[in-house]
């Protein structure tokens, strides 16, 4: 795993609006299962991450819209 990956899966993810809400409404149901999406999604594109390398990144993002998609989805993030 590479954590250094995170922010360009980030950037990828966020680029593509439909998965972007898809992801969003898997996280209000289910956000261990979004975690271990994003990272299968990660791993299929060739930018390997772990749970805990997506979490520290999202922690560190200061996008206000990231913030609270991370306020609704707390739960398993």
């Amino acid at each position: 795993m590479s954590s250094g990956n995170a922010p360009a899966l980030y950037e990828r993810i966020r680029s593509d609006h439909d998965l972007t809400q898809e992801l969003f409404r898997q996280a209000l149901q289910d956000p261990s299962g979004t975690l271990s999406r994003i990272c299968e999604l990660g791993a299929s594109w060739g930018l390997p991450v772990s749970r805990d390398d997506v979490k520290a990144h999202l922690a560190s993002v200061e996008d206000p819209d990231t913030k609270q998609w991370l306020l609704k989805a707390r739960g398993g993030l």
